[in-house]
């Protein structure tokens, strides 16, 4: 298995390299910073690449940033991702392709050495391998940036109806209630996702499309 390792601490990035080569696997490049460890990826197409989160020059999220932007360089190239701490936004970008090959593992919680590789070599795979804690807050941050979250039961109900075309009195037949009922449902919709009356856009097209994006 062939491997670029990106770590600016010096020691932990030679101790990953001595680590894995013990372990049936090649280093063919180990980087300290962002811009180094896209061009390793992109030249040496790596079976597998693991990469601290925060390097050089501002130690906060450029090793995550250049996991992205090799990703997009290099579609599917498999990443683990080896930090102290969980970037949610990034880590959702790292995610979003839908190709695999993804991993995320806190290194305080990596207690085995066996289990740490197991996780590379299921990464090269094309497998995902997350840390619940990073699990744990992107869910966090998906229920805050759903725009639905402040719908009750009954009008999410009414929204979906509203997204298959049908009409008020539709609706109402559907789901066994007066018009006026859905008509107050269809207006705390549109307050609860601030749509204001406008003129120039349709609020129950907007509505729905708030709809299918969530």
């Amino acid at each position: 298995m062939r491997v670029v390792i990106a770590d600016d601490a010096v020691l932990l990035r030679e101790g990953l390299v001595r680590l894995v080569e013990e372990n049936e696997c090649t280093v063919v490049a180990a980087v300290g910073d962002g811009p180094s460890l896209v061009d390793a990826i992109v030249e040496h197409r790596p079976d597998v690449s693991i990469v601290d989160v925060r390097m050089p020059p501002t130690h906060t999220d450029e090793g995550l940033r250049a996991a992205v932007e090799a990703r997009k360089k290099v579609p599917g190239s498999p990443i683990l991702v080896l930090s102290q701490y969980v970037e949610v936004e990034y880590a959702d970008d790292l995610l979003a392709d839908r190709l695999g090959g993804v991993g995320y593992l806190l290194k305080d919680r990596v207690s085995e050495v066996a289990d740490f590789l197991d996780g590379l070599r299921r990464v090269a795979a094309g497998a995902t391998v997350l840390d619940p804690e990073v699990v744990g807050q992107l869910l966090v941050r998906r229920r805050r940036d759903d725009p639905l979250r402040n719908l009750t039961p009954r009008e999410r109900e009414v929204l979906g109806l509203m997204a298959e075309g049908r009409s008020n009195t539709a609706i109402a037949r559907t789901i066994v209630v007066t018009e006026g009922a859905v008509e107050k449902h269809v207006r705390n919709i549109f307050t609860k996702l601030d749509l204001p009356p406008d003129e120039e856009q349709h609020r129950r097209v907007l509505a729905v499309l708030a709809y299918l994006q969530s």
